[in-house]
């Protein structure tokens, strides 16, 4: 057998996302490019590792073996990396980020130098909704969340990394009467909404409340993102995040209407488990950030501020 390293991690990855489209997103390679290596993987076994029923992949019961078998030759590969590095007196060990979904807007700039001075941190960060990100924290699952708004119901530290503004966008030529009434300026307006348990939700829902505005709701989606595309397709209107929006309003294909109370602030944090037992490599990530961030964000959100 002459299975490559590259085979047993694609491999891998089917196996763990059922779904050889899927494995490629998450592999940032191309769907031919997976199914080949696949491929070439399996036909150096006598027995099937793989089945196809309709166009659905599943994995045989010899297959997971072979999958088990190729995570622990992942893992003593990556243990003899670490050791090498360590044994240079360099910095190893796997750094464990959850983000909300706007947050991929932040997080990446914190990293960046922090990870091109330490080669041997492996980096997990998951991107997803904030209950998901908050039950991660709570099972110490990973070592640092990003969040906009600081949980109650969990027994966190955390550091305060930058502002978080949110504004009602739409596409331009909304025509707005001097003077008028925050109610009388939503009335009409099809609004999208987060899904439910969304610090952007929460907040927008905030708003309303306060001011005790009768909305229109038209959608609700579940990302930012796909917010963001459905006001550029014309269905309507939403309070949301400036910071997911530069290029769009740079290109004009977005703007910000000017309503009295917005923009809504909240504050981007970076939270961690009270008790938690920091590695070297989290210890090294957080006094990183607390040294750089006012840099970071003078090089990299100080358009925020004024952003129309």
């Amino acid at each position: 057998m002459h299975y490559t390293l590259n085979q047993l991690r694609i491999f891998l990855a089917v196996v763990k996302a059922q779904s050889v489209t899927k494995a490629s997103e998450e592999l940032h390679l191309t769907q031919p490019a997976v199914s080949i290596q696949l491929k070439n993987f399996e036909n150096q076994f006598d027995i099937p590792l793989t089945e196809v029923i309709g166009r659905k992949i599943y994995i045989t019961d010899f297959g997971h073996e072979i999958a088990e078998a190729a995570e622990s030759i992942i893992e003593q590969v990556h243990a003899i990396n670490y050791k090498t590095l360590a044994y240079k007196g360099k910095l190893t060990g796997k750094l464990k980020i959850s983000v909300v979904s706007t947050g991929k807007y932040v997080m990446p700039f914190f990293l960046t130098d922090f990870l091109t001075k330490n080669a041997g941190i492996e980096l997990l960060m998951d991107v997803t909704n904030k209950n998901r990100v908050l039950e991660s924290l709570e099972n110490n699952e990973v070592d640092f969340a990003l969040v906009s708004i600081l949980p109650t119901t969990i027994n966190i530290e955390w550091l305060d990394l930058l502002p978080n503004r949110l504004y009602l966008v739409g596409k331009p030529g909304l025509k707005l009467k001097k003077n008028k009434e925050v109610s009388e300026i939503f009335k009409d307006l099809p609004l999208i909404f987060r899904e439910k348990g969304s610090g952007t939700r929460q907040v927008m829902e905030g708003f309303i409340a306060e001011h005790n505005i009768s909305v229109l709701k038209k959608m609700e989606l579940t990302s930012n993102e796909a917010v963001k595309q459905a006001i550029l397709a014309g269905l309507g209107y939403s309070i949301m995040p400036v910071i997911g929006i530069k290029n769009e309003l740079n290109s004009n294909e977005l703007e910000i209407i000017n309503v009295p109370g917005l923009p809504i602030k909240t504050t981007w944090s970076l939270i961690w488990l009270k008790e938690k037992k920091h590695s070297k490599a989290s210890l090294s990530f957080l006094e990183s950030v607390g040294k750089q961030k006012s840099g970071i964000i003078e090089h990299n959100f100080k358009w925020c501020e004024h952003p129309y």
